[in-house]
């Protein structure tokens, strides 16, 4: 077994058929069904059930992907570094929206202050889609404020968030500082895209309490949902954190609703295998210091 056995298994899970991974890598079909087999008998198992001229990859293969997903990753990450000593490399970060926009600037700016010699390569998107990314090891690690669903994914929490009603200037609950959680069936909502770690959060609240909701926008901006609240669209559940500048140009209202809370965690997250690098490490730290560095 090698590694070119795993970049040939990673390509056919990839690609969805041995004829389609052979074209992407320019090698003959029977090569690459001939390293299938080769590794099936090695291992004695089955990573592929083969039905009707398709391919399904097993459970036991699944395990097998995220193995050799990492090992070909750390392999490259180690064959760049050594053939470039003199250059640290590259650290690729996932952030789900809400961190993307507040925090992931702040971090990033930090860390190029003392290791100005790594490249930082971001991709924001909701956090369901991070934890895609790191399970394909797309990206090192992530930094999210939704919950983390596989169990192959570790996540350590460093700094609490809270998600509040929020209303603008025109809307008649702007003059309200309290309301009851039964008064939210009543109200148009602006929510974010499914797979948000907001809108899982928000929806599980609001479920608990047996509340229906009444959906009026659904976005995947956060400067696009605090327009359509400050211009009187809806109201949304929403992190306090994003709209302190809105709040102090009184251009949007906080409104408590009794007995609700949404509280949470923002969190990194990284797969179980994946080997932290220094650089990972001291970017983790910076996330665990932030709190108390923060002026907001």
């Amino acid at each position: 077994m090698t590694l070119r056995h795993l970049k040939i298994f990673i390509a056919v899970v990839n690609f969805g058929s041995m004829t389609a991974a052979a074209e992407a890598l320019y090698i003959a079909q029977p090569t690459v069904s001939q390293a299938i087999a080769e590794l099936e008998n090695h291992y004695g198992v089955k990573l592929f059930d083969r039905l009707s001229r398709r391919l399904y990859i097993t459970e036991v293969g699944k395990q097998f992907l995220s193995y050799s997903r990492h090992i070909v990753t750390l392999f490259e990450e180690m064959d760049q570094i050594m053939k470039n000593p003199d250059k640290s490399g590259i650290l690729k970060i996932g952030a789900s929206i809400t961190v993307g926009a507040r925090l992931l600037p702040r971090l990033t700016n930090d860390f190029a202050d003392t290791y100005s010699s790594i490249r930082i390569q971001a991709v924001i998107n909701n956090t369901r889609d991070i934890e895609s990314l790191i399970m394909k090891n797309t990206i090192d690690f992530g930094v999210v404020e939704g919950i983390v669903h596989s169990s192959d994914l570790i996540s350590h929490a460093f700094m609490d968030d809270e998600l509040v009603l929020a209303a603008g200037k025109q809307h008649p609950l702007s003059k309200c500082q309290y309301i009851s959680s039964s008064e939210l069936e009543n109200l148009d909502f602006i929510v974010r895209e499914q797979g948000s770690g907001t809108r899982e959060l928000f929806e599980s609240a609001l479920a608990a309490k047996e509340i229906k909701w009444r959906l009026k926008w659904e976005c995947n901006n956060p400067d696009g949902i605090k327009s359509a609240i400050i211009n009187g669209i809806g109201v949304s559940f929403i992190s306090k954190r994003l709209i302190e500048e809105e709040i102090k140009g009184e251009r949007l209202s906080i409104i408590k609703v009794n007995g609700l809370d949404l509280k949470r965690k923002f969190s990194i997250i990284y797969h179980k295998n994946k080997y932290l690098t220094e650089s990972m490490k001291a970017f983790f730290d910076l996330c665990y210091s932030l709190p108390s560095r923060l002026d907001f």
